[in-house]
């Protein structure tokens, strides 16, 4: 079988232990750089045809589709280069849609509510530069989840301020703080397999960023809710962050397609979906006469 990444960096840990892992068993893994699907004199289109990058852009030097693709690159051309591949009949590991949606948190917290799952209450709050008379302390986020994005407590005017100088412009939702350990519980999912770890939360951290990852076995309670988390969200590969300390489980952030880094087990474990989500589309295919 054919498998694709679709990955700014293929060489990522768990892409490159999966790869591996298919490549020993004799299929066929190939990056597929994720930028936007062009036409057929090169330029930039929103629909089908070729695509841009090495290879053409597609998993094989015959510009062929892969039986699957793993799309670990969340970026706007990403995006519609996963979306592109779908409507030619190609299954994408999340899909487009599921992957985008993580990536707006308002939209992420209304769909997970509305689902009855413990979200934190999370407001749309506008420009961080125009935001004004906030109950501290609070937690503020960028809205768009990216890399690098914007996650910071703030407890007063003046850390606002410091806050403001910086991202001006930048879209934000605001959250209540909600007293914890100070560290975070980290669920990773893939294909209903569950992998677990404890980490010192960036908040609670001087540089601002997380701790390293320590061992840790989520009660059967904490395992359910991210599974459940998957069905509401369409995801397949994913990530789920609650908060650690009396008032949990409070469900902070979910993560389409995270790194998963450490967690023995998770490469095997997504070379096995990409093997099952590939299969499946063969099987579908013949059904359907090809």
């Amino acid at each position: 079988m054919r498998v694709g990444l679709i990955a700014g960096d293929p060489a990522h840990p768990v892409l490159a232990a999966t790869a591996a892992l298919l490549v020993e068993r004799g299929h066929e893994v190939v990056a597929v750089p994720p930028v936007e699907p062009v036409d057929g004199g090169g330029r930039r289109a929103a629909g089908d045809g070729e695509y841009a990058g090495g290879d053409g852009g597609c998993a094989g030097g015959d510009g062929g589709l892969a039986d699957v693709y793993l799309l670990k690159a969340r970026t706007p051309r990403a995006l519609a280069l996963a979306g592109a591949l779908e409507r030619r009949g190609a299954p994408v590991v999340n899909s487009a849609a599921a992957t985008e949606l993580c990536q707006d948190r308002v939209r992420m917290a209304d769909l997970a509510r509305a689902a009855g799952l413990p979200f934190a209450a999370t407001v749309d709050a506008g420009r961080l530069g125009e935001l004004a008379d906030p109950a501290y302390p609070f937690v503020v986020k960028s809205r768009r989840s990216r890399r690098h994005d914007l996650v910071a407590r703030v407890d007063g005017p003046g850390r606002l301020r410091e806050l403001a100088e910086q991202w001006p412009e930048e879209p934000v939702v605001t959250q209540p703080f909600v007293p914890g350990t100070g560290w975070d519980q980290k669920l990773w999912v893939i294909d209903g397999r569950v992998f677990a770890a404890r980490r010192r939360s960036e908040l609670a951290s001087a540089s601002g960023r997380s701790g390293p990852a320590e061992d840790w076995e989520p009660p059967a309670d904490r395992a359910a809710l991210a599974l459940r988390v998957g069905e509401v969200f369409g995801l397949d590969v994913y990530g789920v962050d609650l908060l650690d300390g009396a008032a949990e489980p409070v469900i902070v952030d979910v993560n389409a397609f995270p790194g998963v880094r450490g967690r023995p087990g998770a490469p095997e474990a997504l070379a096995e979906l990409a093997l099952r989500v590939a299969a499946e589309r063969g099987r579908a295919l013949v059904a359907g006469g090809w």
